[in-house]
């Protein structure tokens, strides 16, 4: 028997194990965007525990529960919450569906695109309480990409945004970043590829010849050799103007115009 309760209908979250009550008073997160969401949701206080990789100062004190990957079953268990958020994917679905079974209500949330942040900030906001709240976020979001998207664009750049460089991984269309990239009239060197997030050989790379290159690894080792092909010696680099472009969470809003700033 499976243990998916049931798909929001038109939205792509999805709800495993027992539904939580709401508003939920004991959450888990384990992704560093769904607990940035729920601080701007403002439901700290119903934070019990995050995952290993969340580094914000108001859960700093939180017991750590893991990571995407590497969910801390016995943890959860042991902290006894009312909701699991998680990031959806393949890597954690055997330990979610383990938790699920139980007991535990989870929510899991796919976090690719601009439209799946909405998603999260709507979500959450339910289950927590907020709606009123998560209308806001969601409201400020649209605006400030509609703000940017009126902005007129003699000639568009052609950007490349890296997320890891050994391998050499960019952002593909489908992801936020390629949309952002959009909503600031430039061109995504990597809009052709297959994925949200491709993986590039160096000679893949060499063909791409964009006129911005943005870093946004956290782990610069290969930096070097991208940065010497031909091509990409006659392109800018810069560093991801901000951390906040980095995890799709509420603060791609204000983020948004250092990117767009950055790439015209």
């Amino acid at each position: 028997m499976s243990v998916l309760l049931f798909i929001l209908a038109a939205s792509p979250a999805q709800w495993l194990g027992p539904p939580p009550p709401v508003p939920a008073k004991r959450v888990i997160s384990l992704a560093p965007s769904l607990t940035e969401t729920v601080l701007a949701l403002g439901g700290k206080d119903a934070l019990i525990g995050v995952s290993r990789f969340c580094e914000f100062p108001e859960v700093a004190k939180l017991p750590k529960a893991g990571g995407f990957n590497d969910v801390s079953v016995e943890t959860i268990i042991a902290l006894k919450p009312q909701l699991l958020v998680v990031a959806k994917s393949p890597g954690n679905q055997k330990a979610v569906e383990t938790l699920a079974r139980l007991g535990i209500s989870v929510l899991a949330l796919p976090l690719t695109t601009v439209d799946d942040v909405a998603t999260a900030m709507t979500e959450l906001g339910r289950v927590l309480g907020r709606d009123a709240q998560a209308k806001t976020l969601v409201g400020e979001l649209a605006a400030a990409r509609l703000k940017e998207r009126n902005v007129t664009v003699k000639k568009p750049k052609v950007v490349l945004f890296v997320v890891g460089f050994s391998p050499l991984v960019v952002a593909g269309p489908g992801s936020f970043a390629h949309e952002l990239l959009e909503d600031c009239g430039a061109k995504n060197a990597a809009e052709k590829a297959p994925t949200a997030y491709p993986t590039f050989s160096l000679e893949k790379a060499v063909m791409l010849a964009p006129d911005v290159v943005i870093d946004a690894a956290d782990v610069k080792e290969g930096r070097d050799a991208v940065e010497k092909l031909g091509a990409m010696k006659k392109a800018k680099w810069v560093t991801v103007p901000t951390k906040a472009l980095l995890p799709p969470g509420p603060a791609l809003a204000k983020a948004l115009p250092s990117l767009c700033e950055l790439v015209r």
